[in-house]
């Protein structure tokens, strides 16, 4: 039912067009933002998981260069999320202006700072970080080393003042939200418990079935009493109903769980798939283990001698279990595809997944255009994914990684 309400029970489209994106948007509910780019980044990878390998350039235009469509906002963390669902996030910009205007705050501290950058944005429009100019106000500060203008700017897109204008290359445009978010949309005012239901509501639908814990996180509620509320309105209302997920307790005793209304159960799902960390299938790791027995972290942080699974692994998806995992590398100066380390689960059926995820890999590289594959022999599936390669369309090498 997860997998169905994600989107992944849908066959892939032929060509992705811009209305595909918006119908696996309208699942997913927002697409969560990462700067690292060793493979493709994050924001790029759920559409290519549901609709295979579409122009990444298709959704540069639709969600990152412009904001007719989508704005980026604090919507689970950095995501691309409807413009018209600004006025829903009114609460959270509120809770952003009351705490950073306490005695001792930071927008307390700097209010010239923020004068001079409002003043900017309204003077010349949406901009640069490094579009200020270099005599700005240089109230010295240590947040990530970020210049005052910066830090300002980054205060009043949380607190609603500015919103993100596009994007050149990944480094943001901050306009003031005046500049970009429609009047009827940014005037609306959402009381904050209508606000949190709507995104409870819309949490699961996105999940199909769902516990506190599961709702709270989709959107980083962070009030589980609130969204226990939200949910016991739900389930009046008829659009929430009460399950008992097998294998889903504590102690012995069930977890409460909900079912949406409009969650389907699939006569199967028949997809392979490579997900990002962030993608909502796996991205709370509790929900993950409970979910698919998948015990999941991201090793980025971690010194490279105690990676287990390498720095950026993604989870492998076929059906509805996910197999494994695997470290993916574009190295685009070779043109190649490096399969750092694969690794499978307990679960995995290596004799037939292992074609699965070959595919996978393939279509992987063509869509990110890369000439041929490379794999390590590093983790227990390697081998299997470099021999199910063979025969490919592609070009596949060995290559020997250092952790070997």
């Amino acid at each position: 039912m997860t997998l169905a309400a994600q989107g992944f029970s849908r066959r892939r489209p032929d060509a992705a067009a811009a209305r595909h994106l918006h119908r696996a948007m309208g699942q997913l509910g927002v697409l969560q933002i990462d700067s690292v780019n060793v493979f493709a980044r994050s924001h790029y990878m759920p559409m290519f998981s549901r609709l295979g390998a579409y122009d990444p350039a298709v959704l540069d235009r639709t969600f990152v260069s412009r904001t007719t469509h989508y704005v980026e906002y604090l919507a689970h963390e950095a995501t691309f999320m409807p413009v018209a669902d600004w006025a829903v996030w009114g609460f959270r910009m509120q809770d952003w202006r009351e705490r950073a205007a306490r005695p001792g705050g930071w927008m307390h501290a700097h209010s010239r700072t923020l004068d001079w950058v409002r003043d900017e944005l309204r003077t010349r429009g949406p901009l640069r970080p490094a579009d200020l100019r270099d005599d700005a106000p240089r109230e010295r500060g240590s947040w990530w080393d970020w210049d005052e203008a910066k830090i300002a700017l980054e205060h009043l897109w949380r607190c609603g003042e500015v919103a993100i204008a596009g994007r050149v290359g990944f480094e943001r445009r901050y306009g003031l939200a005046e500049q970009i978010i429609p009047a009827e949309v940014r005037d609306h005012v959402i009381p904050r418990e209508d606000a949190v239901r709507e995104l409870v509501r819309r949490a699961a639908r996105s999940y199909g079935v769902a516990t506190v814990a599961d709702l709270n996180d989709y959107y980083r509620l962070r009030d589980q009493s609130a969204v226990r509320a939200a949910v016991s309105d739900l389930v009046d209302s008829g659009e929430l109903e009460p399950v008992v997920v097998r294998g889903w307790d504590r102690g012995g005793r069930p977890i409460p769980a909900w079912r949406h209304r409009d969650a389907v159960l699939p006569r199967r799902i028949d997809r392979a798939a490579l997900l990002t960390p962030f993608d909502p299938v796996v991205w709370f790791r509790d929900r993950a283990l409970r979910v698919f027995d998948f015990d999941y972290r991201i090793e980025i942080y971690v010194p490279a001698e105690k990676r287990r699974y390498g720095y950026y692994s993604l989870p492998m998806l076929v059906g509805d279990r996910v197999v494994g995992r695997a470290d993916l590398k574009a190295d685009r100066a070779s043109s190649t595809l490096r399969v750092q380390s694969a690794w499978w689960e307990a679960h995995a059926r290596p004799a037939e997944d292992a074609a699965r995820i070959a595919d996978e890999l393939v279509l992987a590289a063509l869509w990110q255009g890369l000439e041929r594959i490379s794999v390590s022999g590093w983790g227990d599936a390697a081998d299997a994914l470099a021999h199910a390669l063979h025969g490919a369309d592609t070009a596949v090498e060995r290559h020997v990684h250092p952790r070997e």
